[in-house]
Formats: structure tokens, sequence, C-alpha cells
């Protein structure tokens, strides 16, 4: 699926404190746009936090990082507009009750009615569902979801499909919204070798694609880029990637305040916008079941 460049992703001393003590501290990293970034640690060591903050739907405490050029913790808004979250339980997990298709169509609605410029509103019916249908099956082919495979096709309940398969779906979803960086957390929890490998695989094809891609796991493959969360700083990185300091971006600082103002938009996680502070971080935390 067509996607624009990847962002870069960097950190420094990057840290989350809430009022339960610190979900995350300390982290450190580079990461090119295009790659794919492992999240390991063991379940309530903060990578969930981390990986939510990262794309702009928590604000961290201490330290800085930056996604596609724009640094949080001021620029919160603008980067969860470049990038999208997969499956995170608690903050955009697939709805049991609903078909394959009924999410497909909910987000294509979501997305033409957010995202779609004045022009594409206007278009006529036949070719807005066209254009949404195209979309759809861009998705679900970069994700190699074959719908028709489903015991009831699109018609399948989420609640009937394989751990594998929701997966896919949820990560579908995602890409619709083209993102520059795709989120996903606990990407092997349930499941068997092959289907991890499968996982792993499916997020590495969409990385050499262009899509920088995060991934929350328990143990990261041997050819990911690894930050590692519940432990010191040892973020490991594949031959070839380059590791760089982040330099000073004071032009994005001064403008972070405007941004905030400015862009009191509708985001995927409402109750983790900017104002996310004190016991608002608390309630995002226990939101994520990460505390």
């Amino acid at each position: 699926m067509d996607s624009p460049h990847g962002a870069e992703v960097s950190a420094e001393d990057f840290g989350l404190e809430g009022p339960r003590g610190w979900a995350f501290r300390g982290v450190d990293f580079t990461a090119d746009p295009g790659t794919l970034v492992a999240i390991e640690g063991p379940s309530g060591s903060g990578r969930t936090c981390l990986l939510l903050a990262l794309t702009g739907r928590m604000r961290s405490t201490q330290g800085h990082a930056e996604v596609g050029g724009l640094r949080m913790p001021g620029r919160l808004a603008a980067v969860r507009r470049i990038s999208a979250l997969g499956p995170v339980p608690g903050v955009s997990e697939l709805d049991p009750a609903f078909t394959v298709a009924e999410h497909l169509r909910e987000r294509a609605l979501l997305q033409r009615r957010f995202d779609g410029s004045l022009r594409t509103l206007l278009r006529p019916r036949a070719q807005r569902t066209a254009t949404a249908r195209a979309t759809v099956d861009a998705a679900l082919e970069a994700v190699r979801l074959d719908t028709a495979a489903l015991p009831k096709a699109e018609r399948t309940s989420v609640r009937d499909l394989e751990r594998l398969e929701a997966l896919r779906l949820s990560i579908a979803l995602a890409l619709m919204a083209r993102p520059r960086l795709l989120a996903v957390d606990d990407t092997d929890l349930k499941l068997s070798d092959a289907d991890r490998a499968e996982a792993w695989k499916l997020l590495r094809t969409l990385a050499d694609a262009g899509t920088t891609v995060l991934a929350v796991c328990s143990e990261a493959p041997e050819d990911a880029f690894t930050v590692r969360t519940g432990t010191p700083a040892t973020n490991e990185q594949p031959d070839g990637a380059a590791e760089r300091s982040t330099a000073e971006d004071d032009a994005a600082e001064n403008d972070a305040a405007e941004d905030d103002a400015s862009e009191n938009d509708a985001s995927e996680n409402p109750t983790t916008d900017d104002d996310t502070t004190g016991e608002g971080t608390a309630d995002a935390i226990a939101e994520t079941g990460r505390a």
C-alpha cells in the first residue's frame, strides 16, 4: 500500500511520571524512517505508555522525543496526525460485536469525515464510495487479510476471528490513514510460534515499504531495532541502522504553545489529549493497563 515516507523517531532522557510513580524513564534512542522498532519488556514495565507517548497520545514529564521532526511534549497534536494506532488494549481495541465489514466501513467514514478535504466531501456519492472501497482494498492487501477466506467473509464478527486475523484487521484499519508512524501493542501476545513469525514478517514488510513501525512485545526479533523498558537503557539496532544524537530544535519548542492552543482536534483517544498531566496521567496509565 502506498504510504508517505516514514518518520524518524528519537528520544532523549524520555520519561513519564504519574502519581503512582514512573511509567518509564531514561529512554534514549534514534531510529531512521522505515525502521521496525521493537519495544521489548515484561508486562507492567511501561512499554504501552512509551508507545502512546511516542505517538502523541500521552504527555511525557521528562526529557523529550521527536517524531518526523515534531518535538514532544510540545507537538502532541501534530504527531497524532502523522501516526496511527493498531491494536492497543483499552485505547483502540476492535469491537467484538462488530463484523469485519462494519469496522472497515466505519473507519472509511471517519477517515473521509475528519481527514478528507472539502473537495473530497463534495464529490458525487458514487465516486466517494469507489474511493473508500479502493482504500479499504489497499489496506487489506497490505496486511494480507483475505476476507473471502473468513468463515462468513466480511460479515464475520470480530469475536470469531483468530488472533492473527484480528491483528491484521487492526493494522489494516490503522493503515487507512496512510500514517508515517504505525504503533502496535502486544504484538506477540497469545500467538503460536508460527503466527508470531507471520506477525513480525508483516510488520517488517510494512517497515521495508517505508512506514516506521513501533511494536510492543515480550521478545523482540533479532533483526529489529530494540528499545527495552524496565531496565537501564541498552538499546540495540541491527547493522546498517544509523545512531545519532538528537539536535536541540528551538524552533519546534517556540511554536509548541501555538500548536497545542490551535490544534484541540478530535483525536483517536480523547482521554489522553495534550492536557494529560497529574491526575490525567494516572487515568491514562490506568486505562492502558500499564501502570
